[in-house]
């Protein structure tokens, strides 16, 4: 159930809402792993190969929009305006400077990065709604409140920069489509903090389409009933928002007056949990990684264990320079809740990576199960044979190469 309606100008704060948004997240993760495409035009293409024209542009940096370059535009009208490096470089009509770099989608490896950051909201809030790859409300009222959530957002911010090294906006609000529009109001790397009671006037000088809900269509119509900003929206004709866009026109209505009864609730149950952490350096030093594993291990079993969640899988991710990643997984006959367990596992699936450099590391436990039902026993899984069985008292072991990082989604 949501919480009781609050209007602007009150004092209401009942709760306390974070919007976390990642800026360009695509371009972000391809300048992750190739540190040389930062500060550089990069766009990131959908159905776009390199060298050719097809596709449509997924992503385009902060550089890359200076010339016009928008998400959804056609892959050869970006080229219009902005070549290729590689190109700009071979021909003398071409300013190399004004060029940028192309790359194709890779949803696996932005999935992977995902979840580094998921990670570290999930752990700064107790209830986190995630609404896309790069996208998500956090109800922070237990963590925070108006005298330090600025303080909170900066520390979520910094962590996300330091641990994933990629730049978050932060929306905070007293409402969700608040936050929302406060997290885009002063991208990229943006803080803004819009408190109770300043919720009107935050929003009345914006421009309308900045009002969540409203796209360019209803943009467009409702420029031409002579309606262009946010505050002109909160002092139309609610009927008439009616007659033009049925309910959405009153819920637009209603944001624009920074009216939202809604409350961040998650979306279904998590599919697995996990704890990952970098070294300041790239380390090949058995006892530095054995330690961190160890480490990371123990503490996703015990945040298991305080959710009273069982698992039956157990995965290693591994980040080898300059931005190479590769999982390893072991699935148990049954579910359990053992720390040894997944400490012993851990560092087993890391045999084949020990005395390598290692920029990363994480473990992750998966197919949870929330009912409560009874663990099994190792011991359990070797009485069920009938002695003439394969089964043992070591669970299966299941290995993967360069995985496709499904076990870290």
């Amino acid at each position: 159930m949501g919480r009781p309606s609050r209007l602007p100008g009150t004092d209401v704060d009942d709760q306390l809402v974070c919007h976390v948004d990642i800026d360009c997240f695509y371009a972000a993760c391809e300048r992750l792993r190739e540190p040389a495409l930062r500060g550089q035009p990069v766009i990131v293409g959908m159905g776009y190969e390199p060298g050719e024209d097809i596709g449509a542009v997924a992503t385009a940096s902060y550089e890359a929009r200076e010339y016009g370059v928008e998400s959804a535009q056609a892959i050869s009208t970006a080229l219009d305006r902005l070549p290729r490096k590689r190109e700009a470089a071979r021909r003398d009509d071409l300013d190399v400077s004004e060029a940028a770099f192309y790359r194709p989608v890779d949803m696996e490896y932005y999935e992977s990065v995902a979840a580094d950051i998921k990670e570290i909201l999930h752990e700064r809030a107790t209830i986190v709604r995630e609404v896309s790859i790069d996208e998500a409300y956090l109800d922070v009222t237990d963590a925070a409140d108006w005298s330090t959530v600025e303080t909170f957002a900066t520390e979520l911010k910094d962590e996300i920069a330091t641990a994933v090294g990629v730049t978050a906006s932060v929306g905070v609000a007293p409402t969700m489509s608040a936050a929302k529009v406060a997290s885009d109001h002063d991208k990229p790397d943006g803080l803004v903090v819009v408190r109770p009671g300043e919720v009107a006037d935050f929003f009345a000088p914006l421009d309308i389409e900045s009002v969540h809900g409203v796209g360019p269509v209803t943009a467009d119509r409702l420029r031409a009933e002579g309606i262009e900003t946010a505050g002109d929206l909160a002092d139309a004709d609610p009927s008439a928002l009616e007659d033009w866009f049925g309910e959405r026109g009153r819920r637009i209505y209603r944001f624009s007056r920074g009216e939202d009864d809604r409350s961040v609730e998650p979306r279904g149950q998590p599919k697995s949990l996990s704890r990952e952490s970098a070294f300041a350096e790239a380390t090949a030093d058995p006892e530095r990684q054995h330690d961190r594993l160890q480490s990371l291990a123990g503490a996703v079993a015990r945040r298991a264990r305080s959710r009273d969640v069982l698992y039956q899988t157990i995965s290693i991710k591994v980040v080898t320079p300059p931005y190479d990643i590769q999982t390893r997984a072991q699935s148990l006959p049954g579910p359990v809740a053992d720390e040894r367990l997944v400490e012993e596992v851990a560092l087993e699936l890391f045999e084949d990576f020990r005395g390598s450099d290692v920029r990363k590391l994480g473990v992750r436990v998966a197919n949870l199960s929330f009912t409560g039902e009874s663990q099994s026993k190792l011991g359990e899984w070797a009485d069920e044979s009938d002695g003439d069985s394969n089964v043992s008292t070591r669970p299966e072991h299941r290995r993967s190469g360069q995985r496709t990082l499904t076990d870290f989604e």
